[in-house]
């Protein structure tokens, strides 16, 4: 691993240039400064989230994601190192079977929206996919192991739920999408 931070504010950044964990410079325009940057936004928006009122297994769910995530921009900063684990993913897992079997079946696509809670889960979300399109389109022009895309695309899939379950915490529901389709389908019905 590069050398730990001891001051901030280097000016090395100042040429358009940021440095990797192994050393080299890129330019800071370039893919993995992109996913880096993406996958870094992500957690500040957990932490966001962090900061709302949470059942304690969310909680600690988010918190360790937190941590999973910060190994995973640590493996993206540094071409060829791994430091996210198939532990990781699977935890992901075993949360989208135990969130997803406290749900009903969604009836329609949902508006992210309800609690601020959940609303900051979707954006959480969102920020999740834009990092896995950076982590492809990463993988479009160097090497880089699906780990970090596997983890990016199933943590999207659980803030998706997250957000469903968040808006269940006091007795609310999922926001609907006022669908044309959907209400012609129903007044055709009575």
């Amino acid at each position: 691993m590069g050398n730990r931070l001891t001051q901030i504010a280097t000016r090395t950044g100042d040429d358009g240039t940021t440095g990797l964990g192994d050393n080299t410079r890129v330019s800071k325009n370039s893919g993995r400064p992109h996913a880096m940057g993406d996958v870094d936004e992500l957690n500040s928006h957990i932490g966001l989230l962090l900061c709302e009122t949470l059942p304690d297994e969310v909680r600690e769910l988010l918190f360790d994601v937190q941590h999973q995530l910060f190994n995973l921009g640590g493996e993206l900063s540094i071409p060829g190192f791994e430091l996210l684990k198939d532990d990781g993913l699977l935890q992901l897992d075993n949360a989208l079977a135990h969130y997803n079997a406290q749900l009903p079946r969604l009836q329609e696509f949902i508006l992210p929206a309800g609690t601020r809670a959940a609303a900051q889960a979707h954006v959480c979300r969102t920020v999740a996919r834009r990092a896995e399109r950076a982590v492809v389109a990463l993988q479009d022009s160097e090497s880089v192991r699906a780990a970090p895309r596997q983890y990016l695309n199933r943590l999207s899939d659980l803030l998706f739920v997250l957000a469903r379950v968040l808006n269940r915490v006091d007795g609310g529901d999922d926001i609907y999408w006022k669908s044309e389709r959907l209400a012609r389908a129903a007044s055709t019905h009575e």
